[in-house]
C-alpha cells in the first residue's frame, strides 16, 4: 500500500512555485549523495510553469539527467512533444540549459516498439538497478486516472519484465516508463492541477480502487509519495 503525502497551494501558480523549490532540493540532495543526478519528468502542460522556474535554480546542472516518463510518438519538432516542451522551458535558457537531456529518439526508428527498446537501453546505461533507479521521477494525473502513459485497459498496465513499453492513449502510440521503474524512484512527486482532476485525484487515494481503472495506484515506491496539488484539485479530499 503506498503512503501519500498531500502539499496543497492556493493556485496554479503557487504550486507551480512550490514544485519548483521541491524539486530542487531533492535534486540538490541527490547530488550530495551522488555525482550525478538522475530525474524522469513529466509532459503535458500542467508541468510547463514550474519548468519555466525550475530553469532558474541554482543547481549543478551539468551533473543532472534529464529523461521523460514518457513522450508521444511524434517528431521531436512536433507541438504535441513532451521533448519540444522540455525543450522550451526547462532547457531554454537559465542554469537549467546545462542538464544533459536524454530525449525518446522518436526520429530514429520506423516503429514505436524499437523506439521503446532503444530507450529502454539508455535508461539502463545511464541509471543503477534492476530496474533503474531515478533519483526523482515527476508525474502527472490523467483525468481518466492514468499516468505517464499507462492508460485504463491498456496492456502497458501488465508489463513487469520490461523497463519501457508502447503505451496507447488517446489514438496514438506512445512511449512509457513502466510500473516498475516508476515505482522503484528514490523519490516520486505527482503535480496535480485543476477541477478536472478532482476525481482521479480522489480515485487515486482510494484503498478500494483497481489499478485497471486508476493506472496511477501502480506507482508503489517504498518511499512516501508526495502529492502537490492546488485548492482546485483538492475539493474532493
Amino acid at each position: 500500500m503506498s503512503l501519500y503525502k498531500i502539499v496543497k497551494a492556493s493556485d496554479p501558480d503557487a504550486l507551480a512555485k512550490k514544485a519548483s523549490q521541491t524539486i530542487a532540493s531533492y535534486i540538490r540532495i541527490s547530488l550530495d549523495e551522488r555525482n550525478r543526478s538522475q530525474i524522469a519528468l513529466s509532459g503535458g502542460s500542467t508541468p510547463s510553469a514550474t519548468y519555466k522556474l525550475l530553469r532558474h535554480e541554482h543547481i549543478s546542472w551539468s551533473r543532472v539527467d534529464v529523461f521523460l516518463g514518457d513522450e508521444r510518438w511524434v517528431e521531436p519538432t512536433d507541438p504535441s512533444s513532451n521533448a519540444l516542451m522540455l525543450n522550451s522551458t526547462l532547457l531554454s535558457s537559465g542554469h537549467g540549459s546545462e542538464a544533459v537531456f536524454h530525449p525518446v529518439p522518436t526520429s530514429q526508428f520506423s516503429n514505436s516498439p524499437d523506439c521503446a527498446q532503444q530507450y529502454s537501453k539508455l535508461i539502463e546505461e545511464t541509471c543503477i538497478g534492476q530496474p533503474p533507479i531515478f533519483d526523482l521521477i515527476l508525474l502527472g494525473l490523467g483525468e481518466d486516472g492514468h499516468t505517464a502513459s499507462l492508460f485504463p485497459g491498456t496492456d502497458s498496465l501488465y508489463v513487469k519484465n520490461k523497463w519501457t513499453a508502447v503505451g496507447k492513449g488517446k489514438g496514438m502510440d506512445r512511449i512509457t516508463l513502466t510500473s516498475p521503474v516508476l515505482s522503484a524512484a528514490r523519490k516520486v512527486i505527482f503535480l496535480i492541477s485543476g477541477e478536472s482532476k478532482q476525481l482521479a485525484l480522489k480515485r487515486l487515494l482510494d484503498l478500494d480502487e483497481s489499478f485497471e481503472r486508476t493506472p496511477a495506484k501502480l506507482v508503489r515506491p517504498r518511499s512516501e509519495i508526495l502529492l502537490l496539488v492546488d485548492e482546485a484539485a483538492a475539493a474532493l479530499i
